[in-house]
């Protein structure tokens, strides 16, 4: 958490499975979610939920997961609430792969008619869908999500996460009173648990493919930024401080010849940019 802190980075974007269900490498976390929140909450950093694919997720038991979130830990200190442009303070909550539910079955949640529906209850909130192929702009747009993100870290790899797509997915945003939260990262190389995917490799060129990523960000004027990853050592996405280790066959990436903490020092540089550029757009 002092490392976020160190970073500017002002939210914690947590993995989140329902109790009893986990990834399938994992193992069960959220009883691990309090003690997070303690954390962070004493390093002023503020935690949202990213929403796992769990088996079963449809409009029930979201609704079902969104109400467990708030009744157990909305009350905390640390929970992130997002400012609307009405004055509501709502939660955020980031529902990864969100393709893999029909938008029918998302409007039974998202819309106020819906059978479901979380809208105008103590429950509801923004809920940010995953944009990977182009023609679920109009899909998540239909299912009555709030807004959009990108996530993948590797520039190229689908319509949402190619930079040069920003500024018309902003535009399309714009235009459908939604959110864009574009996703950047450091680099990206899976190799180590994807031997075949070589190709979605991208070397992070002493941090200019991270500076690349946050200058597109920045240039499409969002409200929200989010990084692939603080942690996620496998995908080689992390940002945390990283010095030389092997453990067993495994040797893990460092930022030599660079100091441990580069990557945090970049992206606090890039927290201070975007913060003088937003106060000049909001004049």
């Amino acid at each position: 958490m002092q490392q976020l802190r160190t970073a500017a980075i002002g939210v914690l974007a947590l993995s989140w499975y329902p109790p009893g269900m986990k990834e399938d490498n994992g193992e069960p976390t959220d009883g691990l979610v309090p003690a997070i929140m303690d954390i962070a909450h004493k390093y002023q950093v503020k935690v949202t939920f990213h929403i796992e694919p769990y088996k079963g997720r449809d409009d029930l038991s979201m609704y079902n997961s969104v109400k467990y979130i708030v009744d157990k830990y909305g009350d905390h200190p640390a929970f992130y609430r997002y400012k609307t442009s009405n004055g509501k303070h709502l939660p955020l909550f980031y529902v990864y792969d969100s393709y893999l539910t029909s938008p029918e079955m998302w409007t039974r949640l998202l819309k106020e008619s819906g059978h479901h529906s979380i809208r105008n209850t103590a429950y509801d909130g923004i809920f940010i869908g995953l944009l990977v192929e182009e023609k679920q702009k109009n899909e998540i747009l239909t299912a009555g999500f709030d807004g959009l993100y990108t996530y993948f870290a590797t520039n190229g790899f689908s319509f949402g996460s190619s930079h040069r797509n920003w500024k018309s997915i902003k535009g399309f945003c714009d235009s459908n009173n939604l959110m864009f939260i574009p996703s950047v990262g450091p680099g990206y190389i899976d190799t180590s648990i994807r031997p075949w995917n070589l190709h979605n490799t991208r070397n992070r060129i002493n941090g200019k493919y991270y500076e690349t990523a946050l200058s597109a960000a920045l240039e499409v004027r969002t409200d929200i930024v989010s990084i692939t990853s603080f942690n996620e050592w496998h995908e080689g996405t992390q940002i945390e401080k990283a010095i030389p280790k092997t453990a067993g066959q495994t040797t893990y990436q460092d930022y030599l010849p660079h100091k441990a903490d580069i990557y945090l020092e970049i992206t606090r540089k890039w927290a201070e940019k975007f913060q003088k550029e937003r106060e000049k757009w909001l004049v």
